[in-house]
């Protein structure tokens, strides 16, 4: 009997999870049409889960969806217009064209019940407050009622996130259903992770390790040239000794980090949206935020930006004021919008 194997970020893991899918796929199929090779039953765990992020320029990920779909999850929210605003994809997965279903992981985690005054979020810290060594503290996503609406577009991937506080540290496990290797598992990891940190501040806890359980892992063949560009850049770059491997760490949520900062956080993101407010940074550094979280502000104003001035160049003192990693990011995903100054390019 083994325990997964362990990586020191999720680049690493990402890596071998595609090798693996691409390489010993035990199944081919095609669920609801997407044809796809699936593995069934993998794992894997990072040591530090705060590394989230791949800096892998075939993959050119998208940092502004990710923090705006941690801080939604975050906020308990299921509104389509939000998300939709940061992956128009998601539009077809609402069923009233309103709000998100199954997908809305937050909703089912951060919001209470008709039945409860405390969230299961809550109720869960409020266990590990008083019972440390405690198993029991799951928090479940999937409803079998979700499987009962005909024709349902959006059936949770996530089965439960569970919180385990060992030796100072509060390690999360993640169970899922499914998982699109290649797409949903960047954000995914990402926004988990993100919890699992926000509720280690909250327990005054060490960040743990976090473990990614998968029923169905799989890759879409429309993603495969996709896949072997990555997989072929990360060979590369570990054999050549004159391809730099880019990789930058990623900061620690600060301690005073609360469900009021989330909450300030996307009051600036829903002015930014709707196109009411222009911030230089500047204005940022004047918030009364700690500068982690004005980074998040400073890609909800690029991508402001990106959606509300079509046709120009994002402004170069915006992309200089991002974190170098998140700026390697941004242009890589957004090359034709970025500003005709070397200086600020990473």
């Amino acid at each position: 009997m083994q325990t997964p194997p362990l990586y020191p970020d999720f680049e690493h893991a990402y890596l071998d999870v595609l090798a693996h899918l691409t390489g010993s796929h035990e199944y081919r199929n095609a669920p609801r049409g997407n044809a796809s090779r699936e593995v069934l039953g993998l794992a894997f765990r990072l040591s530090d889960p705060r590394q989230r992020l791949p800096y892998l320029a075939a993959r050119r990920v998208n940092p502004v969806f990710h923090f705006a779909e941690a801080l939604w999850y975050l906020a308990g929210r299921n509104d389509l217009a939000m998300i939709a605003y940061y992956a128009p994809h998601m539009r077809p997965d609402s069923i009233d064209g309103v709000t998100i279903g199954g997908s809305a992981y937050g909703r089912r985690l951060f919001t209470t019940s008709a039945t409860d005054t405390l969230s299961p979020f809550d109720q869960v810290l409020n266990l590990l407050r008083t019972e440390a060594d405690s198993k029991r503290g799951v928090l479940p996503v999937f409803e079998a009622g979700e499987l009962a609406v005909p024709g349902n577009p959006d059936v949770s991937c996530v089965v439960a996130l569970h919180l385990l506080a060992r030796d100072g540290k509060l390690h999360m496990v993640c169970y899922m259903r499914a998982n699109d290797c290649d797409r949903g598992l960047l954000a995914d990891v990402f926004c988990f992770t993100m919890i699992q940190e926000f509720a280690a501040l909250q327990l005054g806890l060490e960040l743990g390790e976090y473990t990614h359980f998968i029923g169905s892992a799989h890759i879409g063949d429309r993603d495969l040239d996709r896949v072997h560009r990555v997989l072929a850049e990360a060979q590369q770059r570990d054999t050549s000794p004159i391809v730099p491997i880019v990789r930058f760490p990623f900061p620690a949520m600060p301690a005073g980090t609360s469900f009021e900062t989330i909450s300030v956080v996307l009051e600036h993101e829903a002015k930014l949206r709707a196109d009411r407010v222009r911030y230089t940074p500047a204005k940022i550094a004047a918030l009364a935020l700690d500068p982690y979280w004005q980074q998040a502000i400073h890609l909800f104003e690029i991508k402001r930006q990106l959606v509300h001035q079509p046709g120009h160049p994002v402004a170069a003192e915006s992309l200089a004021a991002l974190d170098p990693g998140l700026r390697c990011l941004v242009a890589r995903r957004w090359p034709t919008r970025m500003p005709d100054t070397p200086a600020v390019l990473p």
